[in-house]
């Protein structure tokens, strides 16, 4: 479907998949522009789509080409964010913006969530969320993935939040703004590229049918367009 002037274009595969209610998980492009370096970047674009599609669903990759919001980005696509210059860093605040001045742009855990809740995606699947920042006291640096996370309706599975941030800090944050956060399979918050922060959650989905069952609650009994965090550890075996 093609996008307007503020309105994104939504892939045919994803499109499809939407009318046919299969599965549909979206991804954010950032990690591709500004996480890592090329080819590793584009390497981990595909895997991460391919892994969705073992899995029986839909990869939806999220950017910004051109000025016009793309949910599910082509293989073309994928490679300009891989290899492109001067890829803007899209948070929701700066979509309207880059979408007036015809920018490519990669987008955040926030703007991700956000587009995709407007394609009707309901599943976000990222590495680590942004948050609260050492010294936030003084410099009020908390990250927009956090109000975004209070005001748009989709549940981002995540591996906790980035290791240099104030984790406490970033979950107390997630409790003032009502986004409720549950791990998967544990009670510990997990820390990114460690299994666990050594802080409890009070929350545990111990399998995906709960995991399910957390979603469709959290549409009739959670605050009005509130997303849901699912906090999923690496494996012991896999963290640094």
């Amino acid at each position: 479907m093609k996008g307007s002037l503020g309105n994104p274009e939504i892939g045919a595969e994803v499109e499809e998949a939407l009318a046919r209610a299969v599965p549909v998980v979206a991804l954010e492009s950032t990690l591709i522009s500004h996480g890592l370096p090329h080819p590793d970047n584009l390497v981990l674009a595909r895997e991460a789509e391919d892994f969705v599609r073992r899995e029986g669903a839909v990869p939806a990759t999220i950017g910004m080409v051109g000025g016009v919001p793309k949910v599910g980005l082509d293989t073309e696509e994928l490679e300009l964010m891989a290899t492109g210059e001067g890829i803007a860093k899209l948070s929701v605040r700066d979509l309207a913006l880059a979408a007036a001045k015809g920018s490519h742009g990669a987008t955040t855990v926030a703007a991700t969530a956000h587009l995709a809740a407007r394609a009707g995606i309901k599943l976000f699947a990222t590495g680590g969320l942004g948050g609260v920042h050492r010294g936030a006291r003084e410099s009020w640096d908390v990250s927009a993935d956090l109000t975004a996370l209070a005001r748009t309706p989709v549940t981002v599975v995540c591996s906790g939040v980035k290791s240099i941030l104030d984790v406490p800090a970033t979950l107390e944050q997630l409790e003032t703004l009502g986004v409720p956060v549950a791990g998967f399979g544990t009670s510990r918050f997990p820390g990114f590229y460690l299994a666990d922060s050594g802080l409890p959650l009070d929350w545990s989905l111990e399998n995906e049918e709960e995991a399910a069952r957390a979603i469709l609650a959290l549409e009739k009994l959670g605050p009005e367009r509130c997303g849901l965090v699912i906090a999923n550890p690496l494996s012991e075996e896999e963290q640094l």
